[in-house]
């Protein structure tokens, strides 16, 4: 297959890579001055991911700083359930809160996405953004997994996630219809990103790592795996990259059953093991700490350069293992990605 053209795309499409993509998970964001500025235009937070040409412009923020392969729309994984009608703020110094659902009659009352003004809103995110980004750049959409949208649903706000697990382990039968409409509007959700001009979407799961055994099989991997099967088909072209922080030694059991395009990886798992041990060419994402970032250039370019040995630039994607802490130093970040170009320069076949 020939490049794309996209660095980001030929990994995922398994085409000639030219460089190593890079991009990073949070990477638009509070650690940026020029995207306070705009925060603080926009009013809230939610108001500024519901403004299309705000959202747009912090979007393609971070491509004027860096060297970077991907542009990921700007938005965020409760957009779901507030546009399949729960009530949503963000609170300062406490993060999202979202109102509940915890019996057959409040999953029954959830709304279907399509035609909803916050889909709306997103989409045309999407298109404003696609057309600001150069033409090596990829335009990445998202949405958060079934498992990690449910839990903030059930708990109303961050939390320890018990009562969702219990609420799981009594495998409760309105849960389970829980999932299964979050599969049925989060590929619903993502189609429509991809049809406002999304090239790769990913699919963060941030709470994966919360079950444990039958549970994650029923819960994580099963609905991923699910989501994927129906992008594919509607999709086939469009790779999708599943990010579920925290399984460890199941992230193989989660590409063997999603046959997704790559798996994002936690900071906490060895690239070397996991390039060694899940599939044969499976396109890796990430791992670097983010809080080596907040150590300063030296000591995050070393971490980044070690990072980059473990695994050809053919098969990986350079990432975080999770998103760009607060107080991250934009220098920083510019000094890894410098790091990583020099290191596969130096190290490129002849």
């Amino acid at each position: 297959m020939s490049s794309t053209g996209k660095p980001l795309l030929d990994v995922l499409r398994c085409s000639p890579v030219t460089r190593r993509p890079i991009w990073f998970m949070r990477q638009a964001g509070r650690y940026l001055p020029e995207y306070r500025k705009v925060r603080e235009q926009a009013g809230s937070f939610l108001e500024l991911c519901y403004n299309p040409a705000a959202a747009a412009e912090v979007t393609v923020q971070p491509l004027r700083r860096f060297d970077i392969d991907a542009a990921i729309l700007f938005a965020d994984i409760l957009v779901v359930p507030h546009a399949m009608g729960l009530d949503l703020r963000f609170e300062d110094g406490e993060g999202p809160l979202l109102g509940t659902v915890r019996d057959v009659q409040e999953v029954n009352a959830l709304k279907q996405l399509e035609n909803s003004w916050q889909l709306k809103s997103i989409c045309e995110t999407v298109a404003l953004a696609s057309e600001g980004i150069a033409k090596h750049v990829a335009m990445i959409g998202f949405c958060g997994g079934p498992w990690t949208v449910a839990c903030y649903m059930i708990e109303g706000k961050s939390s320890d996630w018990q009562f969702a697990k219990l609420v799981a382990y009594r495998r409760e039968s309105w849960f389970i219809r829980l999932i299964e409409r979050l599969v049925e509007e989060s590929v619903e959700y993502l189609s429509a990103q991809i049809d406002a001009g999304v090239e790769v979407v990913q699919v963060f799961d941030s709470w994966a790592g919360e079950l444990t055994g039958r549970l994650r099989r029923e819960f994580v991997i099963a609905p991923l795996s699910e989501m994927t099967r129906r992008l594919h088909e509607r999709h086939p072209n469009v790779p999708i990259i599943l990010f579920a922080k925290g399984l460890g030694t199941d992230h193989g059991t989660l590409a063997e059953a999603s046959k997704c395009a790559a798996l994002g990886i936690e900071a906490e798992l060895s690239m070397s093991w996991a390039a060694g041990n899940i599939g044969h060419e499976m396109v890796l994402q990430g791992n670097l700490d983010p809080i080596s970032l907040l150590g300063g250039e030296q000591i995050a370019a070393s971490e980044a350069v070690e990072l980059a040995k473990a695994i050809p630039s053919y098969r990986h994607i350079f990432n975080l293992g999770h998103g760009i802490k607060v107080g991250t130093a934009p220098e920083t970040i510019g000094a890894v990605v410098e790091a990583v170009r020099n290191w596969d320069r130096a190290h490129a076949s002849p």
